[in-house]
C-alpha cells in the first residue's frame, strides 16, 4: 500500500515505492520514526525491512548509513570517539583562551599601568563578543569547502595571534591580538555540531553533544583555576604561554587524526571517493579537496543568507532567546566573579590569588556533575517519550529537561546573590556550583532540540546559538559589579534569575504546545 507523507512544502512525497531515506530524515524536522515496529506501520513492511538498525536491533538509524566506507556514519567506534575527543579539546580552546584574561586581569592592569575595569571592558568583554560573530563566518565556508580545512587553519592562525597576545608590548597590541585570537578560535564551537550529526545516529547525537558542549561549558573556568597558581608566583605572560602550547597542541592532533567528516549524501559516492596516501590526506586538510568539491555544494547566495534564513523561525527564535539569558548570565558570573573575590571588603571577599584561583573548582566540579546528569536526564527522556509515542520522536521532548534545570537554577542565582551581599563563603560556593549544573543541563537540551528541528542546518543553528550565549553575556560584566554594590548581590542576581524564569515560561511551554504546528509550516 502507498503512503503519502505531508511535507512542509506542501507536497506529497512517496515512502514507499520512491522511498529515500535521506530526503525523509531531512525533511521529517523533528518527527523520526526510531522503532522498528512502528515503521512497518509508517511505511509498510517491505519498505521497513529494508531499513539499517542498530547492532541491537531496537533502533532505526538515521540518517541511513550509505553503502559506502567513506561514509561516516559507518566509521568504527574508536574512530568516531577520536574525533569527538579532538573536537570537544578544540571547542574548549577559545573560553579557556578567554579565561586566561581573567587569572591574569590583576597582572594585566600592572603590567600596562591601568585598572582591572579597564582590562575587562577592552580584552575580556570585546573578546566574547568576537567569539560569537566569528562563528556565523566560519559556518560560511564550511559549508562550501568542509569541516576540516576551515578548522584547520582558523585554528592555526588562532595560536598565532595568542603568540602574539602573550608578546604584546602594550595595552593596545595586545588587546588586538585578543580579539583576533577569539575571531578566529571559535571555529571549533560551531564546527563540534557538524562533527558530532555527521558521525554518529539520530539516536546517539544528545549523549555526543553533552560530551562536546561539556568542553566549551567547563573550559573558562580551568584556565582561572590551573593559571591562578601560576601567575601569583610568575609573570601573566607564562599563562598566556602556556595557552600557546595547549593550542598548538589541538593543532598537531587535528592535522594528524580528524579527517573530513562532510559526506555529500546526494552525490554519486564516487565522485569524492576517498583515495589512499598522505597526498590525499593533506590535499583534504589544506582545502584542495574541498575547493574542487565546492562546485557541487551550496552556492555563496544561499550560504551567505543561511543564518537569516533560521534565525526567525519561531521553533528556534524562542528557545535561543530564552537560552541567550540561560548562558549570557553564567558568562557574566563568570567575568565579574573574580573582581568580587578579589576586591577588600566590603565590596567583595579579599581573597588572595590562590584563593580566587582555588574558588574557580567549583564551576569545574558542577559542570562535570551537570554532564553525569544531562547525559542520564536526555536518554531517560528520550526513551520514555519515544515509548509513549509508539515509537516516533519528537522533538519537543528534548526541552522536558529545561524544567530539571530552572529551579536549579534560580536557587543558584539566589544563594549566589546572597553569599555576595552577606560576603558568605559557603554561599558563594554552593550558589556558584548549582547554577552552572543547571546551565550544563539547559544547554544540551537547547542544542539537542534545535538540531533535531533542522537537521540541514546544524552549522547555522550551532553559530545562532553560539552568538545568543554570546550577546547574552557580552553587556553583563559592564553593569552586574556596580549593580550588586549599590543595591546587594540578592536584587541583582535574583532579577536575573526572574529575567531567566520569565522567558522560560514564555518560550518552552508555547514551543511544546505549537511546536508541531511550527515545524510544519515553518521547516526549511
Amino acid at each position: 500500500m502507498l503512503q503519502l507523507e505531508e511535507r512542509s512544502d506542501n507536497c506529497d512525497v512517496e515512502v514507499a515505492e520512491k522511498f529515500d531515506p535521506t530526503s525523509y530524515y531531512e525533511q521529517a524536522a523533528g518527527r523520526l520514526v526510531i522503532d522498528p515496529q512502528q515503521a512497518k506501520v509508517e511505511f509498510g513492511e517491505a519498505l521497513a525491512s529494508t531499513l539499517k538498525l542498530s547492532r541491537d536491533g531496537s533502533t532505526i538509524l538515521w540518517p541511513q548509513p550509505a553503502d559506502d566506507p567513506n561514509d561516516p556514519q559507518n566509521w568504527s567506534d574508536r574512530h568516531k570517539a577520536l574525533h569527538l575527543l579532538v573536537i570537544t579539546l578544540a571547542a574548549s580552546i577559545p573560553d579557556f583562551d578567554s579565561g586566561i584574561g581573567i587569572a591574569s586581569i590583576f597582572g594585566l592592569a600592572q603590567t600596562y599601568n591601568t585598572t582591572t575595569g579597564v582590562i575587562n571592558n577592552l580584552t575580556s568583554n570585546w573578546s566574547i563578543f568576537l567569539l560569537g560573530w566569528g562563528g556565523i563566518f566560519w559556518v560560511m565556508l564550511m559549508r562550501r569547502y568542509g569541516r576540516l580545512p576551515v578548522l584547520f587553519w582558523t585554528q592555526v592562525f588562532a595560536v598565532a595571534f595568542l603568540v602574539g597576545a602573550t608578546f604584546s608590548p602594550d595595552l593596545a597590541t595586545f588587546t588586538a591580538m585578543r580579539c583576533l585570537t577569539a575571531f578566529f578560535g571559535t571555529c571549533p564551537q560551531v564546527t563540534g555540531l557538524y562533527v558530532v550529526t555527521d558521525i554518529f545516529p539520530f539516536h546517539l547525537q544528545a549523549r555526543k553533544l553533552n560530551i562536546w558542549t561539556f568542553g566549551f561549558i567547563i573550559s573558562p573556568f580551568l584556565s582561572p583555576f590551573a593559571f591562578g597558581f601560576l601567575v601569583a608566583r610568575m609573570s601573566w605572560r607564562w599563562a598566556y604561554g602556556i595557552g600557546s602550547i595547549y593550542s598548538a597542541i589541538v593543532v598537531l592532533l587535528i592535522g594528524l587524526f580528524m579527517e573530513e567528516t562532510m559526506y555529500d549524501r546526494h552525490l554519486d559516492p564516487h565522485r569524492e571517493r576517498i583515495l589512499p596516501g598522505i597526498q590525499y590526506r593533506l590535499k583534504t586538510l589544506i582545502g584542495i579537496t574541498g575547493y574542487k568539491m565546492a562546485r557541487y555544494r551550496s552556492c555563496w547566495s544561499e550560504v551567505v543568507w543561511a543564518c537569516l534564513n533560521v534565525v526567525w523561525r519561531p521553533q528556534f527564535i524562542l528557545v535561543a532567546f530564552f537560552e541567550a539569558f540561560v548562558f549570557g548570565f553564567s558568562v557574566g558570573v563568570n567575568v565579574t566573579n573574580v573582581v568580587f573575590m578579589g576586591s577588600p571588603p566590603p565590596v567583595g571577599f579579599g581573597f588572595s590569588e590562590f584563593g580566587v584561583a582555588g574558588a574557580y573548582a567549583t564551576p569545574i566540579v558542577a559542570v562535570i556533575l551537570g554532564e553525569v546528569c544531562g547525559r542520564f536526564l536526555n536518554d531517560r527522556i528520550m526513551d520514555f517519550t519515544v515509548r509513549k509515542n509508539n515509537g516516533i520522536f519528537e522533538a519537543e521532548s528534548r526541552l522536558w529537561a529545561c524544567y530539571a534545570a530552572m529551579p536549579l537554577y534560580i536557587c543558584g542565582f539566589l544563594t549566589l546573590g546572597a553569599g555576595i551581599q552577606h560576603l558568605n563563603k559557603a554561599a558563594l560556593i554552593l550558589g556558584w556550583g548549582i547554577a552552572e549544573v543547571a546551565v550544563m543541563v539547559n544547554t544540551v537540551a537547547v542544542y539537542a532540540y534545535c538540531n533535531d528541528c533542522f537537521p540541514r542546518r546544524q552549522g547555522e543553528i550551532s553559530a545562532l546559538l553560539n552568538l545568543a550565549r554570546v550577546l547574552g553575556g557580552f553587556s553583563v560584566a559592564y553593569f552586574q559589579v556596580p549593580w550588586a554594590t549599590k543595591s546587594g548581590g540578592i536584587e541583582t542576581y535574583g532579577v536575573e534569575a526572574a529575567i531567566v524564569m520569565g522567558l522560560f515560561l514564555l518560550a518552552v511551554p508555547t514551543v511544546q504546545l505549537r511546536g508541531r504546528y511550527f515545524r510544519e509550516h515553518f521547516a526549511l
